[in-house]
C-alpha cells in the first residue's frame, strides 16, 4: 500500500493565484474573517486565522489582472475552510450573504456539513463543519467512511448563528 504519512502532516497553506490583490482581500479578509499577516504591495498578501503566518497565500505574480481558466481544464476545485462547529459556520455563511456572495451549493456529507461558493477570481471555495468522528457514517463497524452528499438545509444551519 506504500508509506502512511505521519498523522500529524496537515496542509499547511494554499498559494492562490488572484487578478488583483485588493479584491481578493476584501473576500477573504474582509468577509469571510482572515486576518492579513504579511503584505507584498499589490503582488502578494498572507492570511491566516489565529496569527499562523499564512494559510492562504493570494498572488498576482502570474495572474495580475487575469481571468479565470476556462471551464474543462484542470486546476485547483476548491479549497475547503473548516470551522470548529456549526455556530462558527453559520456565522461565516450569513457574513458571505450579507455581503452578497452568491452560494453554490450546501450539502450533507454525513461526517461534515459544507456550503459551496466561489472568491472574486473564481476560485471554488468551501466552508464547512465537521461532525464528531464518532458520528461518521461507516459501512460496518470499523470499516471505511461511507461519506454521501445530501441537501443541507441553509436556513436550518443560519439559525444556530449568534445574533
Amino acid at each position: 500500500m506504500g508509506h502512511v504519512l505521519d498523522p500529524r502532516v496537515d496542509i499547511g497553506h494554499v498559494h492562490l493565484k488572484v487578478a488583483d490583490i485588493d479584491r481578493a482581500l476584501a473576500f477573504w479578509r474582509d468577509v469571510l474573517g482572515f486576518e492579513e499577516q504579511a503584505r507584498m504591495g499589490d503582488q502578494a498578501a498572507f492570511i491566516s486565522a489565529g496569527g499562523y503566518h499564512h494559510h492562504i497565500g493570494l498572488n498576482t505574480w502570474e495572474s495580475k489582472d487575469g481571468s479565470p481558466p476556462p471551464p474543462g481544464r484542470t486546476g485547483l476545485y476548491h479549497v475547503a475552510v473548516r470551522f470548529p462547529g456549526r455556530q462558527t459556520l453559520a456565522e461565516a455563511v450569513q457574513r458571505v450573504l450579507q455581503a452578497g456572495v452568491q452560494l453554490d451549493g450546501a450539502s450533507d456529507h454525513g461526517v461534515s456539513e459544507a456550503i459551496y461558493l466561489r472568491d472574486p477570481d473564481d476560485n471554488g471555495v468551501e466552508l464547512y463543519r465537521d461532525r464528531p468522528r464518532e458520528e461518521w457514517p461507516r459501512q460496518q463497524e470499523g470499516e471505511s467512511i461511507a461519506m454521501y452528499s445530501r441537501p443541507l438545509d441553509v436556513q436550518a444551519l443560519l439559525a444556530e448563528a449568534a445574533d
